[in-house]
């Protein structure tokens, strides 16, 4: 059974809007950042990945034609919220990228969670999207396969070269400003953990 393309969509946008929610909420008490997974975060996250599971089983990745943009890109969402669950980020990796193969999916998307769930289990990253906090205060890259062709896979999701991505990092005076960047589009500081 194939879900409507309005409803696929509000689907996807209302579980990241709960997502969204739940971080504020917790932000605002006083109970986020913690360091431990928030045990009320965590059920939110499973409860919505076997939800997009559902959705993958019936009708594959929730891309443009099926969800919209905005539903395509919750999804996403949802799925790099998966930290718990590598196995089901496999399973999205695969249907996200049917997706991109199908121009349903920006490849950018692809490119992240690829990155992240190589990371989960201890791979170095392809596409250098993952960061981490150096010892300067900067983010830096992960480690990345075979970094000499790292801008050419980039190139190939649609992203642009590592060392214009760091650049623009590093460019604010007052250093990186995460929330800014956090949904300014393909390329950008996606802090989605």
């Amino acid at each position: 059974m194939t879900i409507r393309k309005g409803v696929l969509a509000q689907q996807m946008i209302t579980l990241l809007q709960q997502d969204r929610t739940l971080l504020e909420e917790l932000s605002a008490s006083g109970e986020l950042p913690s360091m431990d997974y928030h045990p009320r975060v965590r059920a939110l996250y499973q409860d919505n990945a076997e939800r997009l599971s559902g959705i993958i089983d019936r009708q594959g990745w929730p891309g443009r034609d099926a969800a919209g943009e905005d539903g395509c890109e919750a999804a996403w969402h949802i799925a790099m919220h998966a930290v718990f669950d590598v196995d089901f980020m496999q399973r999205c990796c695969v249907a996200l990228k049917q997706a991109v193969g199908d121009s349903q999916a920006p490849g950018w998307q692809l490119a992240y969670l690829e990155d992240r769930m190589r990371v989960l289990m201890g791979q170095p990253q392809r596409y250098g999207t993952q960061f981490e906090i150096g010892e300067d205060g900067w983010p830096v890259p992960g480690e990345i396969e075979n970094p000499a062709d790292v801008d050419r896979r980039r190139q190939a999701l649609g992203l642009e070269p590592l060392s214009q991505r760091l650049a623009r990092l590093r460019g604010s005076p007052q250093g990186p400003s995460w929330r800014q960047e956090r949904s300014a589009g393909p390329d950008r500081w996606r802090d989605s953990a």
